[in-house]
């Protein structure tokens, strides 16, 4: 019997309410990941002696690290889905997940160096439970009732951006502003809610998600299953055996990445350099090797139309993987370019602005999805009461805390300081003025130069204070910093670099923006525009698959594009802060990123189920996964690279070379069209 009339008993905007405990339960999780990913290469990367201390690691170390967790979690819901497929059912299997993922929060709230292994690890299995078991409670819910199934995909995909908005703003928020253990903690807190929510909306479900039960010749799934008219292509002993070796090197390559640049411990022995190949880049090609081997072979097992079309997707796949390769460095190097190089302080009417558009993009999301939340409660408020009440009082300390970040902004206080400098000579033996520290003595030609600096309290006129660069960044101390940065500096054996000011007179309208408020652009843009694009999909102009990824791919090009310009003013090896640009710049690139996802993200799997058969579709899916997951680690890799590059060349190079790839890319697809729409037989669309 069908079970989708139960679920449409209770609806909340014509659909049934257990869709929207779904939609909030993936609204927390992408809340918790977004809120981290916010905040890691920030905080690894951030000066160890701070207001805001953080590890100081080179770009190189945090992308080594990043780029592995990134990878590991797109290859772990592999493994988790079989597993809720065949044996938990996909309810506790989402729980187990959630519950994994709130201890891997938890683990880095400490900010101990093994609390934050032990953290990334939880949360790559955690995902791997959850990630792809929401989804399939959907197509469940749905199954009776494909005609509605876009739909909820679209309101489930909205929850998607809206946790990653908030994620990202109040986490980043809470980490800039007070600790990062307030960030990495509150992504915790919220994943916990999530779960807990999920678990007591269990009558919503029934039966959907339970455990699977053993199937007999006269089940209905049996019945109901679809005749695939494929014959079988069962996997050899050898495909088997080539699978283990592609992934035991590829597990290694990954593990070995970050293993060697940050603790200098090899898993792959350099003996294995092949010419200017080194052992691990040599060992990733023979794992890749292996793999396509057992692509090919399978390929051509099949009828001819199965393996065109099969061939398809894998030549979508490997542009997918330049596609990410140049997206996620949103994760990386613009996190860096954001907090080192972009003008983030506003004054007079621009400050003015800013804080009334940031408390109007705050507030109206919120209120639009307490508004759903209200009518979810009002429709469940006898079926599930217990899930109610914990999703009623996430939403009140979400409004709390945008209250407080909405009225911290209108409050700040800031001041014009007066910053001595002396004349120094550098390197290169040319003279320069330099902020003089209180460590240094001599005093040389002096003069003084005034610059604006956010308060945390009140000071008065001709007041001494302190100052502290962090990163290219001012930070005027408060007494506690300043005990704390001065012992920082006992410890080490270093020379205080702390500057003493003195107090001119307050500033009326200032705004230091956080580098992560950059970050939640992109869902904003996706929020905004994403209407627009499916309509588009939707009319007789609709684009084939390869124009799609062709003008996604060139249009996120044309994104870094923006940013070379931008940064052509900043010369080759300068320190952070040297030179700022306005934040006009990124807030472009944003929204040209955001506008190439949404031509290359939603059409990718959509073609994965479109054109494979039903008994290759997991290795597929696994392909395709694998494809992001390569994309991802690339991308980590080369955002790395930020330092080295404009050290040895400049920022801007370093942007072009992410226009060119992309650009080059859409235009090979783009060509390939006439042929990709021949392997494809007509599903061009």
């Amino acid at each position: 019997m069908s079970t989708t009339p139960d679920f449409f008993k209770s609806r909340v905007l014509g659909h049934p309410a257990g869709l929207f405990v779904l939609f909030f339960t993936e609204m927390w999780e992408r809340f918790s990941f977004y809120g981290m990913r916010v905040l890691l290469i920030n905080f690894l990367t951030m000066a160890a002696i701070g207001s805001n201390p953080g590890w100081e690691w080179s770009s190189k170390q945090a992308g080594a690290l990043f780029g592995t967790y990134a990878g590991l979690l797109y290859l772990s819901p592999i493994v988790g889905g079989i597993l809720a497929d065949r044996i938990l059912g996909y309810r506790l299997a989402v729980l187990i997940g959630a519950l994994i993922m709130t201890a891997g929060h938890a683990s880095m709230a400490l900010e101990t160096e093994a609390s934050l292994y032990i953290g990334l690890g939880l949360l790559v299995m955690g995902t791997g439970f959850f990630k792809p078991n929401m989804i399939s409670f959907i197509s469940q819910m749905y199954k009776d009732l494909p005609e509605k199934k876009d739909g909820a995909y679209t309101i489930f995909y909205m929850g998607v951006n809206a946790g990653a908005f908030f994620g990202m703003l109040i986490c980043g928020y809470l980490a800039e502003n007070i600790g990062w253990s307030w960030g990495f903690g509150l992504a915790g807190i919220f994943m916990l809610m999530g779960s807990l929510q999920f678990w007591l909306a269990k009558p919503l479900f029934g039966e959907l998600g339970d455990r699977p039960k053993k199937k007999t010749e006269k089940s209905d799934n049996t019945m109901e299953a679809p005749i695939d008219p494929e014959p079988r292509n069962p996997f050899t002993l050898v495909d088997g055996i080539l699978i283990f070796i592609a992934a035991g090197i590829g597990l290694s390559y990954l593990l070995n990445d970050p293993l060697s640049t940050i603790a200098k411990v090899n898993l792959i022995p350099e003996a294995l350099s092949v010419g200017p190949l080194s052992g691990p880049v040599v060992l990733a090609l023979v794992g890749l090797a292996a793999l396509l081997t057992v692509v090919v072979s399978r390929l051509m097992r099949y009828s001819k139309p199965v393996r065109n079309r099969m061939i398809a997707v894998v030549i979508f796949a490997f542009f997918t993987v330049f596609f990410w390769m140049s997206f996620e460095q949103g994760a990386t190097s613009l996190v860096l370019f954001a907090r080192d190089f972009t003008q983030r302080t506003l004054t007079d009417s621009a400050a003015v602005t800013y804080r009334i558009v940031n408390a109007l993009l705050t507030t109206v999301p919120l209120g639009i999805i307490t508004w759903v939340l209200i009518k979810l409660l009002r429709e469940t408020r006898n079926s599930i009461p217990k899930a109610n009440l914990i999703m009623g009082f996430s939403f009140i300390v979400v409004w709390s805390i945008v209250g407080w970040m909405v009225y911290n902004d209108s409050q700040q206080l800031a001041y014009r300081i007066s910053l001595p400098l002396i004349e120094q000579t550098n390197t290169a033996g040319e003279v320069e003025w330099r902020p003089k520290t209180e460590s240094q003595t001599q005093l040389g030609l002096s003069r003084d130069t005034s610059i604006m600096l956010k308060s945390s309290g009140e000071l008065v006129a001709n007041q001494v204070v302190y100052l502290h660069k962090e990163k290219g960044n001012w930070v005027l101390m408060d007494s506690k910093n300043e005990a704390k940065v001065r012992e920082a500096y006992q410890q080490s054996g270093k020379e205080s670099a702390l500057i003493p000011a003195k107090v001119i007179e307050p500033v009326s309208n200032l705004v230091e923006i956080t580098t992560s408020w950059f970050s939640i652009l992109n869902s904003f843009f996706i929020i905004a525009f994403a209407s627009l694009f499916t309509k588009w999909w939707d009319s007789k102009y609709n684009p084939s698959v390869a124009q799609k990824y062709g003008l996604g791919l060139i249009v996120m090009g044309l994104g870094f594009g923006f940013l070379a310009i931008g940064s052509a003013v900043i010369p080759q090896g300068a320190a952070p802060g040297f030179v700022k640009v306005s934040m006009v710049w990124l807030v472009v690139a944003y929204l040209f990123h955001t506008l190439g996802e949404l031509c290359v993200s939603p059409v990718g799997l959509s073609n994965v189920s479109k054109l494979v058969p039903p008994r290759m579709i997991a290795f597929m899916f696994g392909m395709w996964y694998l494809a992001i997951a390569i994309g991802n680690k690339l991308a980590a890799t080369l955002g790395g690279q930020i330092e080295h590059i404009s050290t040895n060349y400049s920022l801007s190079t370093f942007f072009l070379i992410f226009t060119m790839v992309p650009v080059t890319a859409g235009l090979l697809v783009a060509s390939l069209n006439p042929l990709l729409k021949r392997l494809m037989y007509g599903k061009s669309k």
